[in-house]
């Protein structure tokens, strides 16, 4: 919960406190002094201000700069690569401030290659379908950025900068809230050793986690110290199992470990292939970009050679370009294979994937804030949601200028005087720096680019072992690097042998297959006394289209959740349409055909779910399907009556007929099966009720069609009341106790218990149970149950029941009947959708 360390020796003051110098550190110090000119800015750098991953990216900047170009292309390839993940506001936030951020960059001195005429030069880059690279110097294009953004820094007084600073922990106040860091300083001076920082914001900008393995081209200083810091301080941390490894990076042989040498997949966008050791041609048919799919389609399909031909590494040939386009496009890739004896202009480049880029890391919203107040992140350590399951190339520098920006702004317009730093008591430790190299070992065998249930689990052992050390570990620069490594490699390992399917960044060799039933979801992950704690999000847009005011009206009356019912739309039609779209349609429909189709009963029963399906039409089609409806939800209905007709594009229609019919003839079979037992019980005092034997993710839905067909709602989660069954007895030592666990926790909440036996029924009473569950009693010891207690519980009667012995149940005076078959297997109601003109 902290890293073990020495008291501060020393303290200094600052309105903002950036840690990281790269492009989100930087940008974020210089916007906030261009916003407030008075600001005090401290910049914190674990090595000089120059480096960082920054001055490594070769490709360029994304950017919408060309006439041909559109913001809903580019986000468009966004979200392709992100593969259902990512967040569309971020990512329109993304596209549509990154050409004023990027304008800006270059007002800060960033020159980038232009053509003679003097305009930019723009390139692709896999996944990209429109040239809108921007670069610097061939493939530079980091470094030249790092350059202009620490001679911006360097002549703002305003800006003070503490180099060679490894970031501790975070400092909060009484209430909670950020108020600075600890950090050690490495070196001499008046500065030396831990000291604080106090700060009205603190932002983190620490680059990447690459270091967690033992290949990767991230430098030495990328070991995940901001991530692991805000697990530490209390903060979500996001989608870490999406680690993006670059397919080709220079293959050094199989002994290379530590920093490898990138080859930018801007060769690719100039017409470079993969080629295996026999000179073939693989991409072909693997992706309709062929080499230039997105990276973890490239990074799979090579892994997948590499395991079919037994070798370590392919090839990229980028021989057709000459030795000029190499030294003048390309001059340090050029260098840098010259330098290990390759020749590009007359050798194919051996490369291998290796681990790039952490596309989840600390969740923040629109406005780069964590879930703790006054802490923010931006640049790689963040999740902003901009890259999904897969970072789109040359996106990464784009989303850094924008999210830094924003940050800048926000921390200005909610300026707040952080309290005094109350004292850590929580535990801390340290791990064996020694352990580092075997951390980074494991972490390449079982958790890469190939992983599967049983080697992360493997990892997952390794990492518990790599706790253990048989000497006292001192507090240094090593010790708290490597406790951060086994932070952030931990939650990666649980989170993904939790991901069950292969989305974008993430293949489960088990599970080869996306699963968007289940996982177009997010893994939440924050740090506990007791260890991780990982919370399961569904994957939903935050701005989906409107629904009519009189369903989201309906819905509420309903005692239903609008946003709660738009979450099932988009889960279902997720499931129904795919990025395809609805192929059938498209083909045999002409595009602007306009229709009315009849939503009709195709069997007697009982209808629920109308307001849904209207609702899913309208959400489907972004408002351009309308209804009208010609019966009511909890209506009685004959075969062949209208339910409802919906107007509007025929395309349209078809596409959310099955998604918008599959809601609504469940949740209407559920409504029919419950108007019989309900009629079955007519002129007794009992009441059918169901159970929480629902489907995942429908359990509002379906209890209301439970209402819609008379019966009433017994809980609608645990937390409702509390009931007690036969394992809590056996668990708690007794009813007694068990009723008095229960009492002590929850003053005041309802106890229901569930018997067998009538002799457990007096004991039950005893206690003060507000109701009994009568669990496979026949007829006659049901009777006997309501003689005994005398109405001084609730009765319901539940198991073996039948719509035959329904009545002969119901007429010995219980209260419920509770019946689980309304909700997890009533057979579903015949409706169809009949398309009747144009």
């Amino acid at each position: 919960m902290r890293l073990t360390a020495p008291p501060p020796g020393w303290t200094v003051s600052a309105d903002v406190v950036v840690v990281g110098s790269g492009v989100a550190g930087l940008t974020v110090a210089l916007r906030h002094v261009e916003l407030a000119p008075h600001a005090r800015v401290l910049v914190v750098t674990k090595d000089v201000l120059s480096a960082g991953s920054t001055q490594w990216a070769q490709g360029g900047i994304a950017a919408v700069l060309d006439a041909g170009d559109s913001a809903a292309e580019h986000v468009s390839d966004t979200l392709l690569a992100g593969v259902g993940l990512c967040d569309v506001p971020a990512v329109q936030a993304m596209v549509t401030e990154g050409p004023g951020a990027l304008r800006r960059l270059m007002e800060r001195g960033a020159r980038f290659d232009r053509d003679p005429a003097g305009e930019l030069q723009l390139t692709r880059e896999g996944g990209h379908r429109r040239n809108r690279i921007v670069h610097a110097g061939g493939d530079a294009t980091g470094a030249e950025v790092q350059r202009a953004l620490v001679e911006a820094v360097r002549r703002a007084p305003e800006i003070e900068v503490i180099e060679h600073a490894l970031v501790l922990d975070l400092l909060k106040d009484a209430a909670g809230r950020a108020c600075g860091i600890t950090l050690h300083v490495m070196g001499e001076g008046a500065r030396d050793g831990v000291g604080a920082v106090r700060a009205n914001a603190v932002v983190l900008a620490t680059g990447g986690m690459g270091q967690i393995y033992a290949s990767t081209t991230n430098p030495l200083v990328s070991t995940g110290d901001g991530v692991a810091l805000a697990l530490r301080a209390g903060a979500t941390v996001r989608d870490v199992e999406f680690v993006q490894f670059h397919p080709t990076v220079l293959w050094l042989g199989p002994e290379a470990t530590g920093q490898q040498p990138l080859i930018s997949e801007a060769v690719r966008g100039e017409g470079a292939v993969l080629i295996d050791g026999n000179g073939e041609r693989f991409m072909t048919g693997v992706h309709e970009l062929a080499d230039l799919a997105p990276r973890d389609v490239v990074a799979k399909a090579i892994m997948r050679r590499l395991r079919e031909t037994g070798a370590d590494h392919v090839f990229l040939d980028g021989r057709g370009f000459g030795a000029d386009t190499w030294r003048t496009r390309f001059p340090t890739i050029y260098a840098v294979c010259r330098e290990h004896g390759i020749d590009p202009a007359k050798d194919p480049i051996p490369v291998a994937p290796a681990a790039h880029y952490a596309s989840g890391g600390v969740r923040t919203d629109l406005h780069g804030l964590t879930s703790v107040e006054g802490l923010y992140a931006c640049g790689e350590v963040a999740c902003t949601g901009v890259h999904g399951a897969n970072r789109l190339a040359s996106n990464s520098l784009l989303e850094g200028l924008v999210f830094a920006e924003r940050i800048a702004a926000h921390v200005l317009a909610h300026r707040r005087e952080p309290g005094e730093p109350v004292a850590d008591g929580r535990p801390g430790g340290l791990v064996d720096p020694r352990a580092r190299a075997r951390i980074q070992g494991h972490m390449s065998r079982g958790a890469g680019v190939l992983r599967s249930g049983e080697s992360l689990r493997e990892v997952g052992r390794a990492l518990l072992d790599a706790r253990w050390t048989p000497v006292t570990v001192e507090p240094r620069t090593e010790s708290w690097e490597a406790t951060n490594l086994l932070t952030v490699a931990s939650v990666l390992v649980s989170a993904a042998l939790r991901r069950e399917e292969t989305r974008g960044a993430h293949w489960r060799e088990d599970h080869p297959q996306a699963d968007d039933a289940w996982w177009l979801a997010h893994l939440d992950t924050e740090l506990s006394q007791e260890g991780l704690i990982m919370t399961y999000r569904p994957h939903t847009s935050p701005e989906p289209a409107p629904l009519p005011t009189r369903v989201e009206k309906e819905l509420i009356e309903a005692g239903l959740d609008p946003a709660g019912v738009v979450a099932v739309y988009e889960r279902a039609l997720a499931e129904d349409v795919w990025e395809a779209g609805d192929v059938t349609s498209a083909a045999t429909i002409p595009e602007g055909l306009l229709a009315t189709a009849d939503v009709v009963a195709r069997a007697d029963g009982v209808v629920a779910g109308l307001a849904v399906a209207e609702g899913l039409f309208a959400h489907a089609s972004q408002g351009r399907l309308t209804a009208e409806r010609r019966t009511e939800d909890g209506d009685r209905v004959r075969r062949g009556d209208v339910l409802m007709s919906v107007t509007g594009p025929a395309r349209d229609l078809l596409t959310a007929e099955r998604t918008a019919l599959n809601l609504l003839t469940h949740l209407s079979g559920i409504a029919t099966a419950t108007a019989r037992w309900v009629s079955a019980l007519e002129g007794t005092r009992a009441r059918v009720r169901d159970s929480r034997k629902t489907l995942p993710g429908l359990r509002a839905l379906e209890k209301y069609a439970v209402r819609c067909g008379g019966g009433v709602n017994h809980r609608m989660s645990l937390s409702d009341a509390a009931l007690i069954k036969d394992n809590h007895v056996v668990a708690a030592g007794g009813v007694a106790a068990a009723f008095q666990a229960v009492r002590r926790a929850n003053p005041g909440l309802p106890i229901e218990v569930e018997v067998d036996r009538i002799d457990q029924i007096e004991p039950v009473l005893a206690e003060g149970a507000d109701e009994i569950l009568l669990d496979n009693f026949t007829v006659e010891e049901t009777a006997r149950a309501v003689r005994l207690v005398a109405g001084r519980a609730r009765l319901e009667a539940s198991g073996g029941l039948t719509l035959e012995s329904a009545r002969d149940v119901a007429e010995t005076g219980v209260d419920y009947l509770a019946v689980g078959a309304l909700t997890h297997s009533a057979p579903a109601l015949d409706i169809a959708l009949d398309l009747r003109g144009s």
